[in-house]
């Protein structure tokens, strides 16, 4: 499948996915409120906090599926699925077990909630372990996937879990029992189906027959690697989780749960990131592999210019709209007051990260962690601190405002750190043009849009249509002003002429 196939594949899979995530939400608040609703927060904040577990693995396969099927030899990387996937399901049981006996104590000591019976939150908790359990295993199935550059496959996949996971949920809640336990039995059971389902595809691409037997040469052959990126993501995780942790802690439910509301509207920024991502990463890799340095960095600055072009423009619209937005998802005017600010510094903050996910593929397909790992030491050293402080002193505002200051210094330090390394000096052409011309022409916009606001008095429908305009308008403006990307879309535009 080609590049292109493969993003528009990604594309679509993280739309859906973002669409039917928000649908949900105001089904999920009508039917559990908005205590149930945090509960669903903790649950998404200890999912992300577990993948410290995987320890690089899953990134690991991705590029293993990815260098093999280079080099023409798939069986290698079949031995070490398997190897990996003995790993995970025992993981699977631990994790389940872990959070079972956990639970009493955090219902008791950590959760906060004043509707909530410390009984529903055990059993909730428990439930969040099962579902936790049967989940695990995906995300090394999907690498391997992702790795031997069927996106596709993976996309159809995700996609239909993800609408039976979200519309079955609903119909349980409206037909058989609105609880939060009901919620995460209903998880459990569309869990144990996707992992699954992954499984027998990753096989079926991959090929069952070359799958040998457990053998922890294959681990050990790939430790090195894994570890770095493990050892990267215990700090990403960090960096980007502690807010979530400390306000579990330190809010009661129900403001948690608006934070959690705004983590999840500048989530969709994501539908951007992890597409362009998925479909970089293998190539990149398969490039280092092949010693192609000059294919390599053009691909790595088409990609940079892509996301950029993609992403600043969409957070621009968001941060834009983000109060009258909130105002028509949930229906609440009070919600989408307290929730507009938090979405605008969040929306900001990850736009900034996202970007950083092309240097960061560019490391890793060299299989090269050592730098990154250092970057996130110090910025770990020096924000996780300060997002406690301001968390405690300020509540949700003060955890959105960390990550904004966190990403901003990420950018600036990561991208300087990462052309020390490779193709070295052209930090500066990567943030003044890469990045910063489509930086400046959404950050134009939004000042234009700011303007404008007022003028409109709150006319919902007319702040969206001005909204969209200003984002189109960004959007083609970036274009033109890059030759790659010109080069790009008239390219398609010819095929779809000539097909």
């Amino acid at each position: 499948m080609t590049l292109g196939h493969n993003l528009l594949a990604g594309l679509a899979n993280s739309v859906w996915s973002a669409l039917i995530g928000l649908a949900v939400i105001p089904f999920y608040l009508d039917y559990l409120g908005i205590e149930a609703y945090g509960l669903i927060g903790f649950y998404v904040t200890t999912q992300v906090l577990l993948q410290l577990l995987d320890m690089g693995m899953a990134p690991t396969i991705n590029r293993e599926v990815a260098r093999c099927a280079a080099a023409g030899d798939i069986g290698e990387a079949g031995k070490l699925l398997h190897t990996l996937a003995v790993v995970y399901w025992s993981m699977s049981v631990v994790i389940v077990a872990i959070i079972v006996g956990l639970a009493p104590f955090i219902a008791e000591y950590w959760l906060q909630s004043r509707q909530l019976s410390a009984q529903t939150l055990t059993h909730a908790v428990m439930l969040m372990g099962l579902v936790l359990a049967c989940r695990w295993p995906i995300g090394l199935y999907q690498g391997a996937i992702v790795g031997a550059q069927r996106l596709a496959v993976a996309s159809a996949i995700n996609m239909t879990m993800v609408t039976v996971g979200s519309v079955g949920a609903i119909a349980v809640l409206a037909f058989v029992s609105p609880t939060i336990e009901a919620f995460f039995i209903w998880q459990t059971c569309v869990g144990l189906f996707y992992a699954v389902t992954m499984r027998a595809a990753a096989w079926r691409i991959i090929g069952a027959g070359k799958a040998g037997r457990f053998d922890g040469a294959h681990i050990q052959r790939v430790l090195r690697f894994s570890l770095g990126v493990g050892a990267i993501s215990f700090a990403g995780l960090m960096l980007t989780q502690m807010d979530k942790v400390i306000l579990s802690k330190t809010l009661g439910l129900e403001n948690f749960g608006k934070y959690m509301l705004a983590t999840m509207a500048a989530n969709s920024l994501y539908i951007l990131i992890v597409p362009i991502f998925n479909v970089s990463f293998p190539r990149f890799s398969a490039l280092v592999e092949q010693q192609n340095q000059d294919e390599l960095l053009a691909q790595y600055r088409i990609s940079s210019q892509l996301l950029a072009a993609l992403l600043f423009p969409a957070a621009m619209i968001l941060i834009l709209l983000a109060q009258p937005l909130i105002r028509v998802w949930t229906g609440n005017e009070q919600l989408a007051v307290d929730v507009a600010p938090l979405m605008s510094l969040l929306l900001f903050a990850y736009a900034l990260h996202g970007v950083m996910h092309m240097p960061y593929a560019l490391m890793l397909a060299h299989g090269k962690t050592r730098s990154m790992f250092a970057i996130y030491i110090v910025l770990i050293v020096v924000m996780v601190p300060l997002t406690a402080t301001l968390s405690i002193l300020y509540g949700v505002t003060g955890g959105a405002f960390a990550q904004l200051l966190l990403f901003m210094f990420y950018l600036f330090v990561g991208i300087w750190v990462t052309h020390r390394r490779y193709f070295r000096g052209y930090a500066a052409v990567w943030l003044s043009k890469d990045v910063g011309v489509p930086l400046g022409i959404s950050a134009l916009a939004g000042v234009i849009g700011f303007a404008i606001m007022p003028v409109l008095q709150g006319a919902t429908l007319a702040e969206i249509l001005a909204g969209i305009l200003l984002w189109l308008g960004a959007i083609l403006a970036i274009i033109y002003a890059s030759r790659s990307l010109r080069s790009i879309i008239i390219g398609y535009w010819k095929n779809l002429r000539y097909r």
